[in-house]
């Protein structure tokens, strides 16, 4: 399937076919309403044909009397390849970049995973200004933003994450010290209440944001028997709650008390 503009009909490589009446293109192409109504201006009708039925006449061929209507669709000429297939000139508004070249929808979810990771730095950045009188606590927030920018990068490049290392902790440590919390802070879980401070208020926010966001990321390489294309996010996005929830510990027991006067 190809989603065919107004520029590419314009193009030279249509400029003949559009002194026709009719013009075949493959069945199941794509007509932008811009290109419809240019179409309609020139008076030229759209007849949908089946490529693997069709025999290649003079009405199909390109201007340099290639074989078939599918050399309409030769990658080289196009600036954009679709993750449904086809290729097209010009980027709707309604499509963004998966990687390089390759247009998905929007609502792609890889492009959703991408948007929860840009809100979860958000959410972070906005709880270190309501923080900001914990120096301790806004320093190990900016470790945890530019963890969720390594997660990123990692996921838009398509490379392996690497070893899970956050206030100098490894992911067994985080696991040990979140499934533990009275061997290490002295008392054990708790539900969070606005009576308890602003940190708990805050922390407890930042750590449920990152929960969506590594069921987002589930969804986005769920694989058809329930695993995953990318464990490895997945295992950091996990971490990263437990590593909120360990940071609510430390506030509760009073590790991030010293308060920047002013």
């Amino acid at each position: 399937m190809a989603v065919l503009t107004e520029s590419s009909l314009r193009s030279q490589q249509y400029r003949d076919k559009l002194q026709e009446s009719v013009l075949k293109l493959p069945k199941g192409t794509i007509l932008t309403p811009s290109a419809k109504s240019f179409l309609q201006e020139k008076k030229v009708t759209v007849e949908f044909v089946e490529l693997s039925s069709e025999e290649p006449n003079e009405e199909e061929t390109s201007v340099n009397d290639e074989s078939s209507v599918s050399d309409l669709y030769n990658h080289d000429s196009f600036k954009y390849r679709l993750m449904h297939g086809g290729f097209i000139d010009e980027k709707p508004e309604y499509m963004t970049s998966l990687h390089s070249d390759l247009l998905v929808f929007k609502d792609h979810l890889r492009i959703v995973l991408r948007g929860k990771l840009d809100s979860l730095e958000a959410k972070m950045i906005e709880g270190q200004m309501k923080l900001v009188k914990y120096p301790a606590l806004i320093d190990d927030l900016s470790e945890l933003i530019g963890f969720v920018r390594q997660i990123l990068r990692s996921e838009v490049m398509e490379e392996e994450l690497g070893k899970i290392h956050l206030l100098n902790m490894n992911e067994h440590d985080i696991r040990e010290m979140s499934h533990q919390p009275e061997k290490y802070f002295g008392e054990g879980y708790f539900t969070p209440d606005y009576r308890m401070g602003e940190g708990i208020v805050v922390l407890n926010s930042i750590r449920t944001f990152v929960r969506e966001t590594e069921l987002s990321a589930y969804q986005a390489f769920k694989k058809e028997d329930g695993s995953t294309e990318r464990d490895d996010i997945i295992l950091a996005l996990n971490r990263l709650s437990s590593v909120c929830l360990i940071m609510m510990f430390k506030y509760k027991t009073g590790d991030y008390n010293k308060v920047k006067e002013g």
